[in-house]
């Protein structure tokens, strides 16, 4: 297993970080307690010693599953993380009694890895007035947690604010070949590694974007080494740089967590022809996008209640990828009925203050019948 040093931590992590929100699951939506635990212990018997989990996933029910899975091993034998959820915060109070309910479904008495979850500018604005950094630091002067960080959705603007606010233990960032230019991106991974503060990286396939693509586009994979899985090449990518310390892949499947140990136990950094590969495979993704909408919303609001810009989000996101699981969520439950495509009345108001001078109307009824196709495919 690929292992790596936390010089300001003056630790060693896996390179490969087991999350848990994505455990294989019963018919009623439950964690499958024995498929979990037998793929949890493959991975450590493999060498993986970070454990990554958080107040939310599976319901609440992950950190309850985990504590209950990792109690048969040493403590001192793997690092445990999880996060304070930062949305269900109003007081320092509720904060503490939160971290005294993780510790309990745990079944520790301290966390390795503490991170204040999903932070952006609006929360990092709200738990500073709260105090909340304050009492993190508290819990690890009495030894409650070992480490201090965040994990980050927001620009690079606000990720250098707050990166420079205070000396953080380590931070974790949404980083893979296809985000170089957006969240923290390359100038956040640049600035955290300038800074000393080791990375933890979440989604370095992108949702599972990165594992599947189109047969020309895998195809460019393949002929390189028709051995490797497309999602390995992404986890390469992501690993070979040395700022990263650890990468965490939420692995569903028995089938994931082999071919992650295939990728990591003997890892490679990508060489140049390799990077070379990425970028061309970078370009054909980009190639895909159906129009160019930047989500400006000088086309908003819509008199009809589309929501155009969400539309073509993610429109062009299943047209780059080829994958309708990729935007299956944001198509079918997160963006509404109502602010589907379909509801276009074809005014043209949007089409005379788009910059980009998209035929937007038009664009929407394409949209609408890829999207309905590939949801009945």
């Amino acid at each position: 297993m690929e292992m790596r040093k936390l010089d300001k931590l003056g630790i060693e992590t896996s390179l490969l970080g087991f999350g848990c929100m994505r455990f294989p699951t019963t018919q009623e939506g439950k964690i499958d307690d024995a498929r979990a635990q037998a793929m949890l212990d493959r991975a450590i018997a493999a060498g993986v010693n970070y454990i990554d989990t958080a107040y939310p996933y599976h319901n609440g029910e992950s950190e309850l599953f985990v504590g209950k899975a990792l109690e048969k091993y040493d403590r001192d034998s793997f690092y445990l993380a999880t996060k304070l959820p930062l949305w269900a915060l109003k007081s320092v109070e509720d904060a503490e009694r939160i971290f005294q309910e993780q510790l309990q479904k745990l079944r520790t008495d301290h966390i390795d890895f503490y991170l204040l979850h999903a932070v952006n500018r609006e929360k990092w604005d709200e738990i500073r007035q709260m105090g909340i950094v304050e009492f993190c630091e508290r819990l690890q002067k009495e030894g409650k947690i070992r480490y201090f960080g965040f994990s980050f959705h927001d620009n690079y603007e606000a990720f250098e604010e707050i990166i420079k606010y205070r000396d953080w233990d380590f931070c974790q960032i949404q980083y893979n070949y296809m985000d170089t230019n957006d969240q923290a991106g390359d100038r956040g991974y640049a600035l955290a590694e300038s800074l000393g503060i080791p990375l933890v990286i979440m989604e370095p396939v992108k949702g599972g974007s990165l594992a599947k693509y189109p047969a020309e586009i895998e195809a460019k994979f393949r002929a390189v080494n028709p051995d490797a899985s497309v999602a390995s090449w992404a986890l390469r990518w992501v690993g070979s740089h040395p700022g990263v310390k650890v990468i965490l892949s939420g692995m569903s499947t028995e089938e994931q967590v082999e071919d992650n140990l295939k990728t990591f136990t003997d890892f490679k950094p990508l060489t140049a022809a390799e990077e070379q590969t990425v970028k061309e495979v970078v370009e054909m993704l980009h190639a895909r996008v159906k129009n160019s909408c930047t989500g400006c919303r000088y086309c908003m609001p819509c008199p009809a209640g589309v929501n155009i810009p969400e539309n073509f989000a993610i429109w062009n996101k299943y047209s780059m990828y080829g994958n309708y699981d990729a935007v299956k969520w944001n198509w079918e439950e997160s963006i509404g009925d109502a602010a589907k495509a379909k509801n276009c009345v074809k005014c043209g108001k949007c089409e005379k203050v788009c910059p980009q001078k998209i035929s937007i109307r038009e664009n929407l009824e394409r949209a609408q019948r890829d999207l309905d196709c590939a949801a009945g495919a």
